[in-house]
C-alpha cells in the first residue's frame, strides 16, 4: 500500500454515482417543478421516475435543436404556457417571440338532416 497502490474502480465510482443521482433529483425538482411523488410503492416510483426522465428528455432535446440559446428552465416554464396556443412547436423553439399564426376561418357546418 505505498506509492504503487492505485485507487479501486468501487472507491472512485460510488461517489459519483451518489452526486449523478443527486443532480438528477435537482434537475427534476427544479425544471419539471415535482415537490413529491404521488405514490409510495416501488412501481409508482418507477413509473414517475421514468416519466420525468422522459420528459426532461424531450426538453433537452428541443433545447439542443433550438436556434435560440434557452435555458433548460425558460423552455419547460415557457412551454407550459405554449401548450395551450396552436403553432408549430419547431419554428417556436427558433422564434419565441413571434406572435402564434392566425387560424383560418371556420367554414359554416353542414345542417344535418334526418
Amino acid at each position: 500500500m505505498g506509492r504503487g497502490w492505485k485507487r479501486n474502480r468501487a472507491t472512485t465510482l460510488v461517489p459519483r454515482q451518489s452526486l449523478t443521482r443527486q443532480l438528477f433529483f435537482k434537475a427534476l425538482k427544479q425544471n419539471l417543478r415535482i415537490k413529491t411523488f404521488v405514490g409510495t410503492s416501488a412501481n409508482a416510483l418507477q413509473i414517475q421516475v421514468w416519466t420525468a426522465l422522459i420528459a426532461l428528455l424531450l426538453l433537452k432535446y428541443l433545447q439542443l435543436r433550438a436556434r435560440f440559446g434557452w435555458s433548460l428552465s425558460n423552455i419547460a416554464a415557457l412551454l407550459r404556457q405554449q401548450l395551450f396556443v396552436y403553432r408549430d412547436l419547431f419554428s417556436w423553439i427558433d422564434q419565441p417571440f413571434q406572435p402564434p399564426p392566425q387560424l383560418a376561418p371556420i367554414a359554416e357546418q353542414i345542417p344535418l338532416s334526418w
